[in-house]
């Protein structure tokens, strides 16, 4: 470790040890992420280990490759895992994944939308409750776009370094993230939208023009909802409204 590759904090940063549990009891999943263990080390940086046995070597990979697309340099040793400051090489990683993600999956609405309403449609056949039908939509969409998740994971973090590199690095880091936090909110409201009208049964009107404007003036994006008004036409159940007759 060198260090133009990454720097140990003396101290922590605020919040530091929190967001490191969040993200590997997230990484872990839910049977093993209660047994996800952090503490300090005493010249400074973390360590992480879990009660589960099985499979140790495995669970630790993959929380070291989430952290370390964090920005956190990262070792992998017999028994843990060590955090051991930031690294300038993750924090570009990180830069360029976050571009990447605006360029390419979160720049494409219609595979948002098509995910959307397949997922709907099924649970629809399925008999999933039409009252809970568009928050599980949502919640599935969310997980399989990634960075919602990965956002959340570093609320209450305070970045922060004594190195003027990391600290540009870390100031591109948090504006390509607040791109990404409001290209992923428009997919979601996207979401939220087919799958309630698929629960509902009926066609959305027209929209494009009303597309989230706040944050497609900070991303310079617009969802474009043409193509999901036609799938969901093809989705939905004809519905005949009360007193109209029968619908043709």
């Amino acid at each position: 470790m060198t260090m133009e590759s990454s720097y140990l904090e003396d101290q922590p940063s605020t919040g530091q040890e929190r967001v490191v549990q969040r993200i590997c009891a997230r990484v872990a999943g839910p049977a093993v992420g209660a047994g996800v263990h952090v503490a300090s080390l005493p010249l400074g940086g973390l360590q992480v280990w879990l009660d589960s046995q099985g499979h140790r070597w495995r669970f630790h990979h993959r929380m070291a490759r989430e952290l370390r697309l964090a920005g956190w340099h990262t070792e992998t040793g017999p028994d843990r895992l060590l955090l051991l400051g930031w690294s300038a090489v993750c924090l570009s990683h990180r830069a360029r994944m976050l571009s990447a993600a605006l360029a390419g999956r979160l720049a494409d609405f219609d595979k948002t939308a098509f995910m959307a309403v397949m997922i709907a449609t099924r649970l629809r056949h399925e008999g999933f409750p039409l009252e809970e039908l568009p928050a599980e939509v949502e919640a599935r969409c969310r997980d399989a776009l990634r960075w919602p998740a990965r956002l959340d994971d570093l609320d209450g973090l305070e970045r922060r370094s004594s190195l003027e590199p990391l600290r540009l690095r870390l100031a591109q880091v948090a504006g390509l993230e607040a791109k990404v936090g409001c290209r992923c909110r428009e997919h979601l409201a996207l979401v939220s939208k087919v799958a309630r009208t698929v629960a509902g049964g009926a066609v959305p009107a027209r929209t494009r023009a009303r597309s989230s404007a706040s944050c497609s003036a900070t991303t310079g994006s617009t969802p474009g909802v043409g193509l999901t008004e036609r799938m969901v036409c093809v989705s939905v159940p004809n519905v005949t409204t009360t007193g109209a007759g029968t619908a043709r």
